[in-house]
């Protein structure tokens, strides 16, 4: 898996966008670097400033992003060699104290957060760099990386960094479908480190589980799909690894938001390797609901934790058949980034 992050990027001349940004298409192309060279030094700004295809120099660029609603089809691209040389990121938490009133709760602790259809990235690292252990004043430790609200968003070679709550990946109502992308991604994190009620795709990606101090060492997915989505969390020829202690990590629990009992949280891992961290009982209740009551399965997965016990439900070839990349994001418009990123 080495090579999702370590590969050299797209050859390009200074400031000329390359791969994911050639294919945006048509648009307004901006240059976003840090010591003033481009056409923003910041990346909100460029957002701002009307970008839709932002590319973006080596560095770290902090502060909160967002974008809205009225603003589809923005591409932003990372031009380093790898995906580590552009770095988005800022370093808010739940609990850490708004600056309006009150905290920012879970979903503004997001360093990123995607309200407008059709977003992709390419090349780049998100982060939430809230230091947990500088902060033991602050107990609601959710903090998000990236959050996705929007349709049809996706996201290849990008890294997502964090600890709790490290990628949110949901929609703008909960019967709303949205569809969510990642290919030859990295996500890291802690407790329920992706988590949300879209329809989220991961294929050939790393899911890494951090160690911590504490029993449970964490919880991979927290899916809080609606009852009336055939489709939640579908991962697909990934890599789950850890430096966790063996059989100390879940790879999920049903999360219902507001206790909301509609909230089927679906999990679908198949065709993957999964490493020792994950033991025979691979799924956890989420307070008062089980994980019986979930959509959780598995489908020819290998690895030392991919293990086959009455406590992991695996797919018949059957239903396999229905649990595939294309099922899951196609739709009614024939969705296929799996096909043309």
């Amino acid at each position: 898996m080495s090579s999702l992050f370590g590969g050299r990027a797209a050859s390009a001349a200074p400031g000329e966008p390359v791969g994911a940004m050639q294919q945006a298409g048509a648009g307004r192309r901006v240059v976003v670097a840090g010591d003033g060279s481009g056409d923003y030094a910041g990346i909100q700004e460029a957002v701002d400033g009307g970008g839709t295809v932002i590319a973006v120099r080596p560095g770290t660029y902090r502060g909160r992003v967002v974008i809205p609603a009225d603003r589809p089809d923005v591409t932003i691209v990372g031009l380093g060699r790898r995906a580590g040389d552009v770095v988005i990121a800022d370093d808010r938490a739940n609990g850490t104290p708004n600056p309006a009133g009150g905290t920012w709760g879970t979903t503004g602790s997001a360093s990123v957060t995607v309200d407008g259809a059709g977003f992709r990235a390419h090349n780049l690292t998100f982060a939430n760099l809230f230091d947990e252990a500088a902060h033991p004043e602050i107990t609601n430790r959710q903090a998000v990386a990236v959050l996705t609200r929007a349709d049809r968003v996706a996201f290849t070679r990008v890294r997502f960094l964090g600890n709790q709550d490290t990628l949110y990946a949901n929609s703008s109502a909960a019967t709303t479908i949205a569809r969510a992308y990642f290919r030859d991604c990295y996500v890291e994190g802690d407790v329920d480190f992706i988590f949300g009620r879209a329809t989220a795709v991961f294929e050939r990606c790393r899911i890494h589980s951090l160690d911590r101090e504490s029993t449970p060492r964490g919880y991979v997915t927290a899916p809080s799909t609606d009852i009336a989505n055939a489709h939640g969390f579908l991962f697909a020829r990934c890599a789950f690894t850890s430096d966790a202690p063996a059989a100390s990590v879940f790879l999920g629990r049903p999360w219902h938001p507001s206790q909301d009992p509609n909230a089927i949280g679906q999990t679908v891992i198949r065709d993957s390797r999964i490493d020792a961290h994950i033991g025979p009982a691979a799924w956890s209740d989420f307070g008062t609901w089980p994980w019986q009551d979930a959509r959780f399965a598995e489908y020819r997965n290998y690895g030392r934790g991919a293990l086959i016990t009455p406590d992991r439900p695996q797919l018949t070839a059957a239903e396999a058949a229905t649990q595939t990349v294309p099922a899951f994001l196609r739709g009614a418009d024939n969705w296929s980034p799996d096909r043309h990123l």
